[in-house]
């Protein structure tokens, strides 16, 4: 491997490949060309603290030798299967998947990633409601398909306004609370009244679903406040309406827990997964589904299939994933490192970089808010997020960077040194911009 190698992939990636959420003329991207556990590296052999988790994804790091060698056996024994068939590898994924969830919940439909789940879970609850409307929030990515996109709340979703039945509300966020809140208490409160007001004037009996990330995560980490999660239930059980808690950025270890409403007092109706239930080694996400939905399908037919639900080699993956996070201790270890480096050592950064408007978070997942004044909290340009940015990779640390916040999510096996080295590396970039 050579600085050649990084060369050509640049050329050919200029040349050929399509980016998403990007104008094409403007891009420059980082080559990594392999990586193991929480680092990754170019051609040239240039190294990179993975405080990225790639897309908040590879929970498990990168090339977890046991996830690996399941993908090569089950590749040597069947590589593709009709999702029709049944298939042991993909019995044993939903077993496992199953495994962590709440009592009651009784099947698992398999899709590519989380923007199909979140599709195929609307669809699901529309259909045993049969009702149309879906209420999400305003701060939320819930992917790029059909409904998916309007479900979304982000910038993202007007130019892709083509389904029908989306309303949005705002969800709790007291750093920047649209209810003159002073307390998370009366965030919570007035959150959930505008919820209720909002499905009140919508007509109850038209809303099928409320549909949330857990903790909202592209959106900043936006974790609820007391209250919250389970006042929502409370409204949906008053109207009739079905919770969709979408846990594909949230789950499998992210918040040191197995999923993220596993902190908070909340059963879903329908759980949508993805990213962390394999670390995306191969495409894979999926709805879980609870005894009374899953029983709807049972002499009705479920109209919606992919072509590689359930696939063998995703499934494999699944399984040694999910195996190896138990054995090792990986979601405890995400717990710990959140718990006793990574909180204590953004608090500091926050008492001491005048940047740090905020940081808040669980586990592996915070997100640093960045501000040009305090007392305002005028978000910083993204002049200064490039610089952000670059001051990073040039120590040697891959960022996650949405509009004004960097994220913290490295994967969930990070050791505390290497959470140490990249809080340090950090600050130092914070302190430069600053």
């Amino acid at each position: 491997m050579s600085t050649d190698d990084d060369a050509t992939a640049l050329r050919l990636d200029r040349d050929h490949v399509f980016h998403s959420w990007s104008a094409q003329a403007h891009l420059s991207p980082l080559v990594i060309a392999g990586g193991l556990g929480s680092t990754v590296w170019d051609h040239a052999g240039r190294r990179y603290l993975d405080f990225s988790s790639q897309l908040v994804n590879t929970n498990i790091g990168h090339q977890h030798p046991k996830v690996v060698a399941a993908i090569q056996e089950q590749a040597a024994t069947l590589t593709t299967v009709a999702p029709a068939t049944a298939n042991l590898t993909r019995g044993l994924a939903a077993e496992r998947v199953l495994s962590h969830a709440p009592d009651g919940f009784t099947s698992v439909f398999f899709t590519n990633g989380g923007a199909d789940a979140n599709e195929n879970a609307i669809r699901m609850a529309r259909l045993h409601t049969g009702r149309d409307k879906v209420v999400s929030a305003y701060r939320s990515y819930h992917g790029n398909t059909g409904a998916a996109v309007v479900a979304t709340g982000d910038w993202r979703r007007v130019p892709n306004e083509y389904a029908r039945a989306h309303v949005h509300h705002f969800g709790p966020y007291l750093y920047r609370s649209e209810f003159w809140a002073t307390t998370p208490e009366q965030e919570s409160e007035r959150a959930l009244h505008h919820l209720e007001r909002v499905i009140q004037a919508e007509g109850p009996t038209s809303v099928a679903a409320i549909l949330l990330e857990t903790i909202p995560g592209t959106a900043g980490v936006l974790v609820p406040p007391p209250g919250y999660l389970a006042g929502v239930r409370a409204i949906a059980d008053r109207y009739g309406i079905l919770l969709i808690l979408d846990e594909v950025m949230a789950g499998f270890g992210r918040t040191g827990r197995w999923f993220a409403f596993d902190s908070f007092d909340v059963v879903p109706d329908l759980i949508t997964f993805a990213k962390g239930v394999n670390s995306g080694y191969v495409p894979a996400g999926g709805v879980i589904l609870s005894e009374p939905i899953a029983k709807t399908f049972d002499d009705r037919v479920f109209p919606g299939g992919l072509t590689y639900s359930g696939h063998p080699l995703a499934m494999a993956s699944i399984v040694a994933a999910l195996d190896a996070m138990a054995d090792e201790g990986i979601v405890e270890n995400a717990a710990t490192v959140g718990r006793d480096v990574l909180g204590p050592g953004l608090a500091e950064l926050a008492a001491t970089n005048p940047l740090v408007g905020e940081v808040r978070g669980l586990g592996v997942f915070w997100a640093v808010e960045l501000v040009r004044d305090q007392a305002t909290r005028e978000p910083v340009d993204a002049a200064l997020m490039g610089r952000v940015k670059a001051g990073a990779l040039a120590r040697g640390l891959l960022p996650f960077l949405a509009d004004n916040r960097v994220h913290v999510v490295p994967p969930c096996v990070v050791t505390p040194e290497e959470a140490e080295t990249g809080l340090g590396l950090l600050t130092e970039v914070l302190a430069e911009v600053a």
